[in-house]
């Protein structure tokens, strides 16, 4: 044995931890790849860092408390996990620790207010929109609001669309090529329920029989990201039991809700609905890599040639390992010419809360990520995760270039109305 950890100390989940540790090799590859060791130069804010401290912790040789900063600034962006050679899974290694040294960590009082204000508005639409209401109320006095509660006030959106209802079931067109659940999302549904009804457009034109489960909520995934366990399971049980068996997949729009939603069986190991929990994780598909794997119906081209540069969500290539199926959707679309920025992998800072609960390392990697982009020279943004697209929008916006960003499945939405992209004039 290469660590001294007693695994079953700490549950189901005790032996994924120990084999993400063992795996690891120490022999830096992942250093480069890493955001926050690209920003702050430190061995221990680098993945080989990380699991180094979460080692010691596991083996009683390092309080939890000590190791807490490293790992917090964390963003779980998985992109070291492209860049190993050694197959280290270490997001079966961060999320378990995460819960696990959830409870024996002391946080500033600041910290544990914004992490509950979030906690307990993000994945309730309704709180959200009350909250959002009055961000927008407070934003003009944010300048003398304390430092720590400023970042989560600034990135409130000038604008909150109205409610739209969500039709449970929507007919294919044509004849019928499959069937799918498709999850509707919390703060994506307030903040951009187009892409919702895009999605849902865009799989009927390609004869997909759409199921908007009732019942269904928050996928838990913002949950997962900060250690709280069971919140996220208490949401995700939600899914379990709405969701349907009979579908060919269960379908997402968002990066980080289907990277959860993956990791459903993680979350409920050695609990009662692990087995339940991984069937439906076994069916989750992106909306791009599930629309890749049916095939589309080629939409018409573009009225105008529009120059696109495209975003990888790092819960979309990192965690979920889909990198070509939206590329391949885009070059389908005639008249769109897809450009590829520098350091394409790297994270642009979002992940989940990162960019409310650390919005220093946030905003310079949200700099950086729009400096690679704007160099492109692109009318559009695409990108396959909300998240990304309320950080890239402050940004770009930031830079005095508010280019518009667009969800992969809102172009060939678009496409097929036989529509043009939005540009910046």
């Amino acid at each position: 044995m290469l660590h001294e950890i007693p695994v079953d100390r700490y549950g189901a989940a005790g032996r994924w931890m120990a084999r993400a540790v063992e795996a690891c090799v120490h022999c830096g590859f992942c250093l480069p790849a890493c955001p926050t060791y690209r920003v702050m130069g430190e061995e221990m804010d680098s993945p080989r860092g990380r699991i180094f401290l979460m080692k010691e912790v596991l083996e009683g040789r390092l309080e939890p408390q000590e190791a807490a900063p490293f790992v917090d600034r964390c963003l779980g962006c998985l992109s070291c996990v492209s860049a190993c050679p050694s197959g280290v899974a270490y997001g079966e290694l961060l999320a378990p620790y995460r819960e696990y040294a959830a409870s024996r960590v002391r946080r500033w009082w600041p910290d544990r207010a914004v992490r509950w204000v979030l906690m307990e508005t993000l994945p309730y639409p309704s709180r959200l929109r009350v909250a959002l209401q009055l961000g927008r109320w407070v934003q003009p006095a944010a300048r003398y609001l304390p430092a720590w509660l400023r970042p989560v006030v600034e990135l409130v959106p000038r604008a909150v669309p109205r409610p739209r209802p969500v039709v449970p079931w929507v007919a294919p067109e044509g004849p019928r090529r499959a069937r799918a659940a498709v999850l509707a999302g919390c703060v994506q549904s307030v903040l951009y329920p187009e892409i919702h009804e895009a999605t849902v457009r865009v799989l009927a034109r390609n004869g997909v029989e759409v199921v908007v489960p009732p019942g269904q909520g928050c996928c838990g995934a913002l949950a997962m990201h900060v250690g709280e366990g069971d919140r996220a399971r208490r949401l995700a049980r939600r899914n379990l039991r709405a969701f349907p068996e009979d579908v060919d997949a269960v379908v997402t729009d968002a990066a980080g809700c289907g990277s959860a939603m993956k990791e459903y069986r993680l979350l409920f190991a050695g609990r009662p609905e692990e087995e339940q929990a991984g069937r439906l994780a076994a069916r989750v598909r992106d909306v791009a890599e599930f629309l890749d794997g049916l095939g589309v119906v080629a939409p018409p081209p573009l009225p105008a040639r529009t120059r696109a540069v495209y975003h990888d969500a790092c819960h979309l290539l990192h965690a979920q390992g889909v990198r070509e199926p939206p590329r391949r959707l885009l070059a389908a679309v005639g008249n769109l010419e897809v450009v590829e920025p520098q350091d394409a992998e790297l994270c642009c800072g979002s992940a989940g809360t990162y960019n409310l609960e650390h919005p220093e390392v946030a905003a310079e990697l949200g700099r950086r990520k729009v400096q690679a982009l704007l160099a492109t020279e692109p009318e559009v943004v695409v990108t396959g995760n909300v998240g990304c697209m309320v950080q890239l929008k402050a940004h770009l916006q930031a830079a005095g270039r508010p280019v518009p960003v667009l969800h992969t499945v809102q172009v060939l939405d678009l496409a097929y109305q036989g529509r043009g992209l939005p540009r910046l004039a």
